[in-house]
Formats: C-alpha cells, sequence, structure tokens
C-alpha cells in the first residue's frame, strides 16, 4: 500500500484529494498538513469525512511529511510549492503539484503571469500533468505540474485537432464558465454569497494568467506560435465548468472530419466522453467525476467550428487528475480509485 501525504489538506482541492484519495484501493493517507488547522482532526474541518478520514492535520515540516509518505500531493497556492518541491524531491519523494508553479518551461512566461521563479532549475525535467496528452513522458516523471482547471476544458477539445494542423491557430476564442469553488476557500468579497448568488460575469478579461499556460502548451503541440482570446466567466454554482470554444476551420474541413479526430484521439482514452450530435456537454453530467464531456457543431454558414467541454473543476481540472497522474505514475490504471459514477440528476 502506497503511503501517500497531502500538504495543504484543507483549501478545496487538497479536501477533494482527500476525497478521492480515501476511497483508493493502493494508497493510503498517512499525513495531511494545514497551516489554519494545525493540531484539527480533518473530519472535524469537513463533517463529510466523519468515519471516512480521522487524520489531524498537522504543521508543515518536510522531513517529517517525507517520512510518513512515499508520495506526495502539494495543494498550495502558487509560490509556496517552488520553496517546498526541491526540498521534497531530494527526500527522493515523487511530487505532484497542483499550483501554476511547475506548469511552464518558459520561465518568462511564468514570471509575466505571477512572480519571480526560485526553483526555474527543476522546469526542465518537470511533466505537464494532462494526463490523456503527455501519458508516456508522466509515467517516468518526478515531478508532474499539475495544469489548471480552465486549461484542461481548453486544451482537451483543441489538441487533437491543432495537431492535425484543422484550424486556424490565429482564430482562437475561449469563452469559459467557472463554480465559484475555482476561487478557492478563503474568503473573499468577490466570492461572498452575496456578490456571487444571482449574478453571472465575466473577470480578468484577456488577461486571466491561465492564457499564458494554454499558448504555451497549445504552441508545442501545433509546432508553430499560437494565441487564444481568453474570456472566463463566474457563474453561481458551487462546482462545475463549461467552455464553448470558437475557430475558424481550414479550408475544406467537413464535421466528419472532426468528428473522425477526436473520436480516433481519444479512443481507449477512458474520461474523455464525445457527446452524440445535438446533445452538447452539461457540467450536470460530469458533477463529482474525473470525466470530460466533449462536443462540437460545424457551423458551416458562418465557416466556425464550435468546440464544447465540461468537466468538474475540482475532480478533472484539479484533484481527480492529479489521481489520474498519481496512477500513471505508478503504473496502475489510470481509473483506479477514479471510477465514481456520475449523479444521475
Amino acid at each position: 500500500m502506497l503511503k501517500v501525504g497531502v500538504v495543504g489538506a484543507t483549501g478545496y482541492a487538497g479536501a477533494e484529494l482527500v476525497r478521492i484519495l480515501a476511497g483508493h484501493p493502493a494508497a493510503e493517507l498517512t499525513v495531511l498538513t494545514s497551516r489554519q488547522y494545525a493540531g484539527v482532526k480533518f473530519d472535524e474541518i469537513y463533517p463529510s469525512m466523519a468515519g471516512i478520514v480521522g487524520l489531524v492535520c498537522e504543521e508543515l515540516a518536510i522531513d517529517q511529511v517525507c517520512g510518513q509518505a512515499d508520495f506526495i500531493f502539494v495543494a498550495l497556492p502558487h509560490k509556496l510549492p517552488m520553496a517546498l518541491v526541491p526540498e521534497i524531491l531530494k527526500h527522493g519523494k515523487r511530487v505532484i503539484d497542483l499550483s501554476a508553479d511547475f506548469r511552464f518551461k518558459n520561465v518568462a512566461a511564468y514570471e509575466a503571469a505571477y512572480q519571480p521563479h526560485s526553483a526555474q532549475e527543476l522546469l526542465a525535467q518537470t511533466v505537464y500533468g494532462l494526463s490523456e496528452i503527455y501519458f508516456e513522458e508522466i509515467q517516468s516523471a518526478m515531478l508532474v505540474g499539475n495544469p489548471g482547471c480552465y486549461p484542461t476544458s481548453v486544451l482537451l477539445p483543441l489538441i487533437p485537432l491543432l495537431q492535425k494542423d484543422l484550424l486556424e491557430v490565429d482564430s482562437l476564442i475561449a469563452d469559459s464558465k467557472s463554480g465559484v469553488s475555482g476561487a478557492g476557500r478563503s474568503p473573499v468579497l468577490t466570492t461572498h454569497f452575496c456578490e456571487v448568488n444571482e449574478s453571472y460575469k465575466p473577470y480578468k478579461v484577456a488577461v486571466h494568467r491561465h492564457a499564458p499556460e494554454m499558448e504555451e502548451i497549445l504552441s508545442r503541440e501545433a509546432g508553430q506560435p499560437v494565441r487564444i482570446t481568453f474570456v472566463p466567466h463566474l457563474v453561481p454554482m458551487t462546482r462545475g465548468m463549461l467552455t464553448t470554444i470558437y475557430a475558424k476551420p481550414r479550408l475544406g474541413l467537413s464535421a466528419a472530419d472532426i468528428s473522425d479526430c477526436l473520436a480516433a484521439f481519444y479512443s481507449g482514452r477512458p474520461f474523455v466522453r464525445l457527446r452524440p450530435e445535438g446533445k452538447p456537454p452539461d457540467t450536470l453530467h460530469v458533477r463529482g467525476t474525473n470525466y470530460c464531456d466533449l462536443g462540437f457543431k460545424f457551423d458551416a454558414r458562418n465557416n466556425r467550428v464550435i468546440l464544447m467541454s465540461a468537466i468538474d473543476n475540482l475532480v478533472k481540472g484539479a484533484a481527480g487528475q492529479a489521481v489520474q497522474n498519481m496512477n500513471i505514475m505508478l503504473g496502475l490504471d489510470e481509473t483506479t480509485g477514479l471510477a465514481q459514477v456520475p449523479f444521475p440528476v
């Protein structure tokens, strides 16, 4: 049984990791850390875990965490992991980081969007943890940078088509909607109930820091520079993410070409489900699961390809994909511990 630790276990992504790992047949949770709740039992913080996870949260001490766990998830805000991960790796532990600190190869792009990077030497060996795209690289990785939720919802529909050069790369527009849990657990005015309830609004229009993450990966997979217009929106629900992408097709492209490309690319990939014509993705159908549902419409009248995706931002967009990556790193079936059946309603 693999001993697993979660650093930052009481944020939303960390708690989701705990929930999934608690039911993982090959993993045993042995250490949880929390700065705010050190000394408090996890099931007192999240009563839904009563009788399931009774571990006491601890202050973070690298030597202690590494002494209790063989595999470590880091679920902390950006900037903090870059100071901790090098020490964890020195203990010979494999790490999955859920922040943005190890998602980039281009240091300048990271620093322009976030802050100065203090562990640049690790970026060359880091693997971007988009499970369906970088499966082989993830298998041998010591350090995986887990993708952001918005990038996961944008990259999975686009990459197969860009690899086949089916879209005009200067025409990409992504319109995404996220549940409020994507903003994290720390209370701020913009996610206060009275500010979010009965509200639906865009934010950080064309300046969101997930855009450079998307562009780095899209450029790599397209084999040429790619820019994307990205507009995120906040919707009054707890979890879920829906993305609609608009793109101009290459001359002569048909709906059958798009369908065949997506079906071939994701054949045998258990967590990507292709929706039938006329039945677009719905966040309700992926809630609490690691699925990404994809759909498309070929708008011949306007010469547009419309791609759609739905994920649970806390699962496929964070903790679920992290556990999927752990499975791949360990040589397990990638669905291990992630076979939650979706709620019908």
